[in-house]
């Protein structure tokens, strides 16, 4: 089923070679002040907000999901917890500065535009726990949305191009939202962009690695296992 999710993964990767070039061509300091230039008071808004959703959604999402599927929400729920344990075990061991920090070390001249009512972390900046959350939060959601696209297309015995269609706008509005909220943190100057970069790469590749125990699963009886089923067993 990853297979099935190119368009996304496809995406992931044209965004990791961009980051990863201006890493190479430009000075972080520089990046992260191009990219933090424009601010409105709708941005501030919108950045404020949308950010949090890496904090608690995933977990949210997997609650959800038991009225699906069980082996989804077990999928979404490892996904998130194995990478957010990973990017806080890489943040303890690299000790990097956060943006605010850095500036008032080696720029103390540059202010950076801050946005009110959000608390501003100063340490700990790499990788970007929030970024690796919003990654593993979106590739699961596209696999279970690309699958349950094909599994009505076959019952329906629709389209083989529409099916496609719909699958490709699913993966690169979840490819978009996940660049969103990796954005968000360097918008709010929560991180830089070497930040960004690496928790995509954790949150994407710790997503892959644990798909590869999602076929053995498929074959249980615990994976179609759903509320739903448990709350009518009880009727």
């Amino acid at each position: 089923m990853l297979r099935r999710n190119s368009l996304f993964l496809s995406l992931s990767v044209l965004w990791l070679v961009v980051t990863g070039c201006s890493l190479l061509c430009f000075p972080k300091a520089e990046t992260h002040l191009w990219l933090n230039s424009v601010h409105t008071a709708q941005l501030d808004a919108l950045f404020r907000h949308f950010t949090v959703l890496g904090e608690w959604v995933p977990y949210a999402i997997a609650g959800l999901l038991l009225f699906y599927k069980a082996g989804w929400a077990a999928y979404l729920t490892g996904s998130t917890a194995l990478s957010g344990l990973i990017s806080q075990g890489l943040k303890h061991l690299l000790q990097t500065d956060r943006p605010v920090t850095w500036f008032a070390l080696h720029a103390p001249e540059v202010s950076l535009p801050l946005v009110e009512g959000v608390e501003m972390n100063r340490y700990l900046s790499c990788p970007s726990g929030h970024t690796t959350s919003f990654f593993a939060l979106f590739l699961v959601l596209s696999v279970v949305a690309t699958d349950c696209i094909q599994r009505q297309a076959a019952a329906k015995t629709e389209s083989h191009a529409l099916y496609k269609t719909q699958s490709c706008l699913v993966q690169a509005a979840c490819f978009l939202l996940a660049a969103t909220g990796a954005y968000s943190r360097i918008y709010l100057s929560q991180h830089f962009l070497e930040d960004i970069f690496c928790g995509t790469i954790l949150g994407l590749s710790v997503t892959a690695l644990l798909y590869t125990a999602v076929p053995p699963l498929m074959r249980t009886r615990f994976w179609d296992w759903n509320l739903q089923s448990l709350c009518r067993s009880r009727r």
